[in-house]
C-alpha cells in the first residue's frame, strides 16, 4: 500500500488510544495506523481490534508480551515494509507527540536541500529552534538534553535530539539500515537507530516539535532507564573511537546482542 503509516506502540494505553487515533486520522486523513500492542493487561489490544473493525485504515499487530519499545518498532517496520507502506512514522500513544504536527513533519520529509536531496529520516526535535517540551520538570529536561548531547559527542551524531521518538522514515532508508543489526529494545533504541542511519550515510533532518507530558496514565520512563541506555552509548562510543570504523560497527553490533531490555 502507498501512503504514510503511523505506528503506535501500546502497553496499557486504553485511556489514550481512541483519542490519539482520532487525532492522527483528522490531521492526515490519508494516513493508515498500525497499533502494536504488547499484550496490555488493561485491554488496549482488544480495544484496538474494535477500532480496526470500525475503520479499515486501522490495523493491529499483537505481540505476546512486553518486550520493549524497540522490539515493537522493529516488528512494525517488518510488517510495514512487507506491505509497501512509505513513509513510516513513529508516534507515542500517550499524546506526548502531537498528531497535529505530523503534517509539518511530512512537509519537512519532502523538503530538499541545495543539492535536491530529500531527507531519509526526519526527527521531530525538542531541542532545535522552535522545539520545546511542555509540562516537564527541569530534571527531566536535563536528562533528555544531557542524553542527547552525550550521544552526539560519543557517536558523532549530527543531530540535537538523538533520543527523540517522533520520527518519519523512508521505507528504503529502513531497508538500508540493516534492521537485523539493531538489537537495542529499550530507551536506547532511538539513539541506536540514529547511529545506524548516520553510519549508513543517510540524510537525517530535524524539524521542531512540541513534546507534551501525558495527561492520563503513568509514564514508563525513569532515570534508571536513561542511565542504562547511556551506558550502552558509552560502550558503542568506545568501540567507535578505538577501532577501525568497520570493526567498531561490527563490535558495537555484537555488544548490543546480549541485551534484550
Amino acid at each position: 500500500m502507498s501512503g504514510p503509516l503511523v505506528v503506535i506502540p501500546t502497553y496499557d494505553e486504553r485511556e489514550n488510544l481512541p483519542g490519539i487515533i482520532a487525532r492522527v486520522r483528522a490531521a492526515v486523513p490519508t494516513a493508515s495506523v498500525l497499533v502494536v500492542d504488547d499484550g496490555s493487561p488493561d485491554g488496549t489490544g482488544e480495544l484496538a481490534d474494535e477500532m480496526a473493525a470500525a475503520d479499515p485504515a486501522v490495523e493491529v499487530l499483537h505481540r505476546r508480551g512486553k518486550e520493549g519499545l524497540g522490539a515493537a518498532y522493529l516488528a512494525a517496520f517488518d510488517w510495514a515494509l512487507d506491505r509497501g507502506f512509505d513513509p513510516i512514522v513513529q508516534l507515542d500513544a500517550d499524546g506526548s507527540h502531537l498528531p497535529e504536527q505530523l503534517p509539518a513533519l511530512l512537509d519537512a520529509f519532502e523538503a530538499t536541500d541545495d543539492a535536491g536531496r530529500a531527507p531519509d529520516v526526519v526527527i521531530g526535535s525538542r531541542w532545535v529552534p522552535g522545539g520545546s517540551a511542555v509540562n516537564w520538570p527541569r530534571r527531566r529536561i536535563w536528562l533528555s538534553k544531557t542524553g542527547s548531547t552525550y550521544s552526539r559527542w560519543m557517536l558523532g551524531l549530527p543531530v540535537k535530539d538523538a533520543t527523540a521518538g517522533y520520527r518519519v522514515y523512508r521505507a528504503d532508508a529502513l531497508r538500508a539500515l540493516h534492521l537485523e543489526d539493531v538489537h537495542t529494545k529499550g530507551y536506547g533504541f532511538q539513539v541506536d537507530m540514529t547511529w545506524h542511519a548516520v553510519m549508513a550515510g543517510l540524510r537525517v533532518a530535524e524539524a521542531p516539535v512540541t513534546f507534551v507530558e501525558r495527561e492520563r496514565g503513568r509514564s514508563k520512563m525513569s532515570a534508571a532507564i536513561v542511565f542504562e541506555a547511556m551506558g550502552r552509548v558509552t560502550a558503542w562510543g568506545i568501540a567507535r573511537r578505538f577501532r577501525p570504523a568497520r570493526q567498531a560497527t561490527s563490535e558495537a553490533s555484537e555488544a548490543r546482542r546480549p541485551s534484550r531490555a
